[in-house]
């Protein structure tokens, strides 16, 4: 009989080993834990196959279909197990921990390898994020700020001091508005970015602070799982100031060097906000390489929408008002005024 294991075994066990999921490709596709690797047992056709031939004519005849299907690929299994092993151990999981897993693990064990299925299987795994949010008091520091002031780079510094930190922007892959796509890879799924940030969390000491950006439940077209949500949404909010100036240069670091074709798209996504005219004169300003008049256009705008959404889900806040432009330093006063108001 294989080792089961429940998740929190699973994900700890499995650091020293490879985890496999068994899964189709579309289903891996949509999500899976993070460092799994692909090792299909059916393709996408083939378990539609062989699931409607269980619903038509019952366990049995579905069986036999999806030995014949699994039969002819089974050498091939153990090759690609015994380059992805190099020794280690296996961990294998599919949908619900069933028939799947357990035929691809009793396969790995005849071929000698050492085996573990994970109990429940990915949708256990799944459930067990809201598990470990709910099993203890974290300390979430939510910064937030308007456009420009530069909290991906302080969180960056606040993170080099030892500081326990979530870029939900990097998991995301964007940076949370109109503009948040360009110079980034493709974002993943709403599935899979709520797996990166679980495994995120398992790294976290829930005893110390954690510290994160404040943003609205969506970062681009992925959104936030709700149950962190709620958990940001009560955590410690610092509103972080910057003066328009410093923000300015910021965000002409950040996005000046992209072609202007790409701006111009970006401005026009918001026109519908931003105005017919004012999303004209950005354009205009862009085409002449104007690009903080450009840029203060998109400040005016997202200040106002900033107001009117992240602030008012933390009415309760903290404000820190910098004096200066450089990172480390506003990350070390922050950090400074942080034990401040926690004391």
């Amino acid at each position: 009989m294989q080792d089961l294991l429940l998740p929190d075994g699973f994900l700890e066990q499995s650091r020293e080993g490879v985890i496999i999921d068994v899964r189709t490709p579309s289903e891996f596709s949509s999500g899976h834990i993070p460092g799994a690797v692909n090792l299909p047992i059916f393709t996408d056709d083939e378990r539609a196959e062989v699931g409607t031939l269980y619903v038509k004519e019952g366990k049995d005849k579905a069986v036999e279909k999806g030995l014949e299907r699994v039969g002819p690929k089974l050498a091939t299994f153990v090759r690609q197990a015994r380059q992805l092993s190099e020794g280690k151990p296996l961990f294998l999981y599919c949908w619900r921990g069933g028939m799947r897993s357990a035929s691809m693990a009793w396969l790995f064990r005849t071929a000698g390898f050492k085996t573990y299925l994970l109990e429940g299987g990915y949708k256990a795994y799944r459930h067990s994020f809201e598990q470990l949010l709910s099993a203890h008091s974290w300390k979430l520091i939510v910064l937030g700020g308007p456009t420009g002031c530069g909290k991906t780079d302080i969180l960056h510094h606040l993170q080099s001091t030892g500081q326990q930190v979530i870029n939900l922007e990097g998991l995301a892959c964007h940076k949370g508005s109109a503009f948040g796509s360009l110079g980034e890879s493709k974002q993943p799924s709403t599935e899979q970015f709520g797996n990166e940030l679980h495994n995120c969390m398992r790294k976290m000491n829930p005893q110390k602070p954690v510290w994160c950006e404040g943003e609205s439940l969506n970062i681009g077209q992925v959104y936030i799982p709700n149950e962190f949500y709620a958990l940001m949404k009560s955590g410690l909010f610092i509103q972080f100031e910057l003066k328009t100036g410093f923000r300015l240069k910021q965000i002409l670091k950040d996005y000046g060097h992209f072609p202007a074709n790409e701006l111009i798209v970006s401005f026009q996504k918001l026109e519908k906000r931003l105005g017919r005219e004012a999303t004209s004169n950005a354009i205009e300003h862009i085409m002449k390489n104007e690009l903080e008049e450009a840029i203060a256009i998109a400040i005016h705008y997202y200040d106002k929408g900033y107001e009117s959404s992240i602030l008012k889900q933390w009415p309760q806040t903290h404000t820190f008002v910098a004096n200066s432009d450089k990172p480390e330093t506003n990350a070390r006063k922050l950090l400074e005024f942080y034990t401040t108001i926690s004391n």
